[in-house]
């Protein structure tokens, strides 16, 4: 029997290693050992608690530099001060409340929810983004459409 969806999954891997941008290869070849193996099973948990645990990592890559010191609270304080600080700050801000609308919407529309996948993979394996695309697309949508 033909597996469309492993096919799907194959494709990605390989525009992943053509594009040079291994995190998309890895990610999703450890997607394929699961699913091909007995973990298959964790897909309801991956699913559910996968984005939360990718946000925790990520934030942990985010804020090491403050926890081990390399950052200093000196440079810390003085983001309040320079304008190109103060803007990183209200892009954050901005960013963080798109990611917000993000959430509500693919939890609300989650027929939308391929299309932005599909498009955050092209965009991480095509022009070397990093994959944090979907929520924030999905708060762009959100803007776009004018939904929560």
């Amino acid at each position: 029997m033909f597996d469309t969806t492993l096919f799907i999954l194959l494709a990605l891997v390989a525009l992943g290693f053509a594009s040079h941008n291994t995190t998309v290869a890895i990610s999703i070849l450890v997607l394929i050992i699961v699913r091909i193996t007995p973990l298959n099973t964790f897909f309801p948990w991956i699913e559910k608690q996968g984005l939360t645990i990718g946000i925790i990592i990520l934030t942990i890559g985010v804020m090491a530099p403050i926890a081990s010191g390399s950052l200093p609270p000196s440079t810390l304080l003085h983001s309040f001060v320079n304008w190109k600080s103060l803007l990183a700050i209200a892009v954050g801000v901005f960013v963080s409340w798109l990611g917000g609308r993000g959430v509500t919407l693919m939890s609300a529309q989650p027929s939308l929810v391929a299309g932005l996948l599909v498009g955050t993979v092209l965009g991480v394996a095509l022009f070397r983004g990093v994959p944090v695309g979907p929520l924030i697309a999905a708060g762009l949508v959100s803007l776009l459409i004018g939904r929560q």
